[in-house]
Parts: structure tokens; C-alpha cells; sequence
């Protein structure tokens, strides 16, 4: 009698720990995904980490610590990895190491800026801030990987996991493409949070999303002297002021008004006293068009504009492209926007994904979509109740924690869900896709 009664408890207790296949399914849909990721376990632990790295932000390729953080947490997780690419740069994998490959993408570096904000987690790094959001990016990827590890053996292929240094000017994303980071990659995403849009909002489009990019610095020559005779100077700041005002005339009378470009000086340095002409002034500042051909018009123009009017005011001026490298078009694949729709709508309702409008801000996650169907979104966190909606790139930034739910959800739904549309017959397997870190 007791050993039929110990049966009897052990099936019951099998029937309540084992999940059916419909229970299952509720965790890997998009809204078991959301329900996970705000669980204390999965939402608690992206906190963590995003407040660590926030407190210890580093600038492009120098992300050691960050890098260092990361790979302790997969190793913790038994998730595989490649390191180093692009010098800090983490490509981990999930699942089952053969065919398809979907990559799930998260930039790592902060900007050199001070921050403002006062609170617990405030950065202890003088002069570098996690300003653009990309220490949640980190934390959203690590919950996405946390939630994938535990049901790996679900997957039908595998997810891999980009970790990138550098997206702010420095190209990181094209360092890590040329090292192998998408080997075998059929299809990667990437997000960014954002308060352009409320939380619990999502919002992106097909084709062109983000524009191309460049930059530029100009060091325009003068002969400096007294501030009182400048009759006996040549004048760089005059000249540098004419240079700026010409620029913008190059897409106020040279460019089709329906064709989006955009000239921005944002640096201006020269001379250190109220009454001293200085010898030299540089300038610097960006460029953009949603067209390559576009962009390097404009290129060609702006050392055209600044080599003449410097002329003009009698000043020499030497013009530099080469410090960083110039950001394609973002564009999204039009088939994984359809994709896209249907996972977003599915968890969050379809009233809360919506069509923007292409943005003249870049991402070097271009890079990759160059290569391949890749797609990137934005994750709203706008909350105004809570004082939550500066923009980034300021000192007075936040980051939204209750977003880095919905950005994990996303994420982990749309490699899990798109695995099996992707997955190839079984003749065409792991002959043709060695992949020695598996």
C-alpha cells in the first residue's frame, strides 16, 4: 500500500513539474517570452548588469572590463563564445551549432561626456557616460541569452550572440563583420532603446531607416596677431565662420529638397584669449544622406566649400575624411519586417508597433545589413510620469529599466520564432559550415 501510494505522489508530482506541449508553448511565444523576461529572475538580473555597466562605462575598443563582465555571465550560463574579434568584441552561441544561424546583435561602448543625472549607479568613470543606451542594450542581450540557454534544446538551429565594441564613430561593426563574427549567418536583428516613443511601445519600417554617415575635420591656417590691428592678421576665425555658413548652403541650393541630407559643424576650436587672433582654427562635424552616392557628393562638396572660402579669406585650409569610417544606410529587409510585425504584434498588440519615419541619425549596424537581411528596431521607454524622456547623448539621460523586459522578450522571440521558418533539409547540413568553437 505505501510504495503504490509513493507511485501515486510521484506521478502527480511529474504531472505538475513537467510542462505539457501546450504549456511550453506558452513560455516560447512572444507573450510567454514577455512574461518571462519580467519575471524577478530574468528582469532583476538585467538590472544588475545594466547598473554595473553603467557605473563603469569605456569608450570604443577599449570595452575590456565590459568585455570581461560579459564573458563571465555566459560562461556562468555555459554558453560558448569566440573572443576576442575587434579587439573587445564576444560572438556567442546557442543551440544546436548546425544550421540556420540567427544573430542577435548589442554595442558595448559609452561616450566620452560627463554625467549629470545623481543617483546610486551614477557613472564613477570621470569624463565617460553609458549616454546612448547601450549598457541596457548589454543587459538586454544577456537576459535574451539567459532565457535561450534554458530551452536550447527547444531550438532547431542556432542563435548567435553579438557583443560589439564601438558603434559610436568607430565602425565597430564592420571590424567584427571582417573577423567572422556573421559566419554562416543567415539573418541578425539589433534594437535600441529609445524615448522618442513610450514604453511598452515598438517602433521601426522596411527599407531605409537610418541614414549613411560621415565625418569631418578642417584645420583652417591664418597669421594670428593683436585683436586691436587686424589689418596686419589673416584672420582664421572669420574665415572658419564664412566656411559654416556655406556649408549648410550645400543642401539648401544644392540638394532636392524631397532627398534627406543634413551638414552639422559641432566643433568649432580656436584661440585662448579675448584679444588675440589666433594662428588657427578647426573645425568639425558630420554629414549624412540616405544614398552613398549622396553622401560622397557631399564630401567631394565639403572640402570644394572649405579649400575656396578659406582662399577667400585669404587663409589655407587642410580638410580630413580618414579618422573614422563612413556608415552606410541602415536598411531593413522587407521580408523580416513582415516577420517582425507579426512577432511585435503578438506580444505587445498591434496598436503598439508603429511605423516611423527614416531618421537622419546612424548606426554602423549598416555594417552588417549590408551583408545580410538584417533589421533593427527601437524599443520605447518614454515615461514622463517618472521623468524619463531626455534623449540621447545628453548628460541628463536615463535609461527606462522597465524597457529591458520588453527589448529581451523581443529579441529571444524573434530568433526562436524565425529559427524554424529558416532551418534548411537535411541534406544540407553541417558539411558545408565548420564551426570549430562549437
Amino acid at each position: 500500500m505505501d510504495i503504490c501510494f509513493r507511485l501515486v505522489s510521484l506521478i502527480l508530482i511529474l504531472c505538475i513539474l513537467v510542462p505539457t506541449q501546450e504549456e511550453a508553448a506558452l513560455v516560447t511565444n512572444p507573450a510567454g517570452f514577455l512574461n518571462l523576461a519580467r519575471s524577478p529572475e530574468v528582469s532583476d538580473y538585467m538590472v544588475r548588469i545594466r547598473r554595473r555597466l553603467h557605473e563603469y562605462p569605456e569608450l570604443g575598443f577599449e570595452e575590456f572590463e565590459t568585455s570581461k563582465l560579459i564573458r563571465a555571465e555566459l560562461d556562468k550560463m555555459g554558453i560558448r563564445y569566440k573572443y576576442p574579434l575587434a579587439v573587445t568584441g564576444i560572438v556567442g552561441y546557442i543551440g544546436t551549432g548546425k544550421p540556420p544561424f540567427v544573430a542577435l546583435r548589442a554595442d558595448m561602448d559609452a561616450l566620452a561626456m560627463e554625467e549629470d543625472v545623481e543617483w546610486e549607479h551614477k557613472s564613477k568613470v570621470p569624463g565617460k557616460m553609458h549616454a546612448c543606451g547601450h549598457d541596457a542594450h548589454v543587459a538586454m542581450l544577456l537576459g535574451a541569452a539567459k532565457m535561450l540557454q534554458d530551452r536550447q534544446d527547444e531550438l532547431q538551429g542556432t542563435v548567435v550572440l553579438v557583443f560589439q565594441p564601438a558603434e559610436e564613430g568607430g565602425g565597430g561593426a564592420r571590424m567584427m563583420a571582417e573577423e567572422g563574427a556573421l559566419e554562416n549567418v543567415t539573418a541578425i536583428f539589433g534594437a535600441h532603446v529609445t524615448t522618442r516613443y513610450p514604453i511598452g511601445f515598438v517602433a521601426s519600417r522596411a527599407g531605409p531607416i537610418l541614414a549613411a554617415s560621415g565625418f569631418f575635420e578642417a584645420v583652417i591656417s591664418g597669421k594670428g596677431g593683436h585683436a586691436a590691428i587686424p589689418q596686419d592678421v589673416v584672420d582664421p576665425i572669420v574665415a572658419a565662420s564664412s566656411v559654416i555658413v556655406s556649408l549648410q548652403h550645400l543642401v539648401s541650393r544644392e540638394t532636392d529638397p524631397l532627398d534627406s541630407q543634413v551638414i552639422s559643424v559641432a566643433k568649432f576650436e580656436g584661440g585662448g584669449a579675448f584679444n588675440v587672433i589666433p594662428d588657427s582654427v578647426t573645425i568639425g562635424g558630420t554629414f549624412r544622406a540616405f544614398s552613398t552616392e549622396n553622401l560622397y557628393r557631399l564630401r567631394q562638396r565639403i572640402e570644394e566649400v572649405i579649400t575656396s572660402q578659406a582662399s577667400v579669406q585669404r587663409c589655407n585650409a587642410s580638410v580630413s575624411f580618414d579618422d573614422k569610417p563612413f556608415y552606410p544606410v541602415t536598411e531593413n529587409d522587407r521580408n523580416l519586417h513582415k516577420y517582425f510585425l507579426n512577432v511585435a504584434e503578438e506580444m505587445l498588440g498591434a496598436t503598439k508597433v508603429l511605423e516611423m519615419k527614416p531618421s537622419m541619425g546612424s548606426e554602423d549596424f549598416s555594417f552588417y545589413s549590408e551583408l545580410i537581411p538584417g533589421y533593427f528596431y527601437f524599443v520605447g521607454m518614454k515615461d514622463e510620469a517618472v521623468g524619463i524622456s531626455e534623449m540621447g547623448h545628453s548628460p541628463n539621460y536615463r535609461v527606462n529599466e522597465d524597457s529591458l523586459s520588453y527589448g529581451a522578450a523581443l529579441q529571444a522571440s524573434l530568433a526562436t520564432s524565425i529559427i524554424p521558418q529558416l532551418h534548411p533539409h537535411e541534406d544540407d547540413a553541417m558539411e558545408r559550415v565548420p564551426h570549430d568553437e562549437l
